[in-house]
């Protein structure tokens, strides 16, 4: 037909001229990413490290020896050590029962999963005030059989479980959704049960994407601010998470202090970016 370009020489045609920009365009494109770059992210970075040492390796040492800075760590690593597995936990039994079954309220479940990401953090720990404090829901109950939730680490924990437990579960659902059941029930029909089908065949096809959430979930539940911030009380050597005393030095002052825990925070934050970079290559690999 007269005039008629065929699709694929058309599209062609239309990746080379996208791929022939002029040098100055792809200059000036390159050059403003990686000034956003240098200026949002590398900068600030580089700041937090250099005010950490200002005042020396000994200042710096003794910042994050402190024992109020020790007790911050040890418990931001134990809020994650709880907080983790169990939101893995659920990630896994939620996109497993979302993706492989049909039942009535399934909409209301994703609803619920993404509730903590429409939510802000603040409103969260207030939620969390309201129900466990001396005059709230449940009040009365705690007091009487001497249990303590909010200003302890239990409050600071449930907290944290709301604002992260959404992160596991999103990364698996659309990837058990592109993944079908077939091999599941091939399973079933060559006589396994329901826990070596899980096991032998849902798990590893699922591990880099059970991974990749797993570390999103850990970093946020280490660097969770505002709803531990209601519900923690800010007490020194007992409830302040290495965010809290943070803030905490900051406002007295103590910067070189605050920076020398920031700069911990900051190389938890690279490794773990490290780590997401490894897992998204392995998939890719896997993939």
């Amino acid at each position: 037909m007269a005039g008629h370009i065929p699709l694929q020489y058309s599209s062609t045609k239309a990746g080379k001229r996208s791929a022939q920009e002029p040098l100055i365009v792809r200059f000036l494109l390159i050059t403003a990413a990686l000034a956003f770059l240098f200026l949002f992210l590398l900068l600030p970075l580089l700041a937090i490290f250099i005010t950490a040492f200002e005042q020396g390796i000994g200042v710096y040492a003794a910042s994050i020896t402190d024992p109020d800075a020790l007790s911050a760590i040890k418990l931001t690593l134990l809020v994650v050590v709880l907080t983790v597995p169990l939101n893995a936990l659920f990630g896994v039994a939620a996109a497993w029962a979302i993706t492989k079954f049909d039942f009535k309220g399934k909409s209301i479940l994703i609803t619920i999963i993404d509730l903590p990401f429409a939510i802000s953090p603040v409103i969260a720990g207030l939620v969390f005030a309201l129900l466990f404090s001396a005059h709230g829901l449940f009040g009365d109950f705690l007091f009487e059989h001497d249990i303590k939730i909010l200003f302890a680490v239990p409050g600071i924990v449930l907290a944290t479980l709301f604002v992260t437990f959404p992160f596991v579960a999103r990364e698996l659902i659309p990837l058990m959704q592109s993944q079908g059941s077939a091999e599941e029930e091939a399973s079933l029909t060559l006589g396994a049960n329901g826990w070596k089908t899980f096991w032998f065949v849902t798990l590893p096809n699922i591990k880099w994407g059970l991974l990749y959430g797993i570390i999103l979930c850990n970093a946020r539940a280490v660097g969770e601010f505002g709803a531990v911030s209601v519900v923690s009380g800010h007490i020194r050597g007992l409830t302040n998470t290495m965010p809290l005393h943070i803030e905490i030095l900051y406002n007295e002052y103590q910067f070189a202090a605050a920076f020398a825990v920031a700069s911990l925070m900051s190389i938890l934050a690279i490794v773990t970016l490290v780590l997401k970079n490894i897992v998204e290559w392995k998939a890719g690999q896997h993939g």
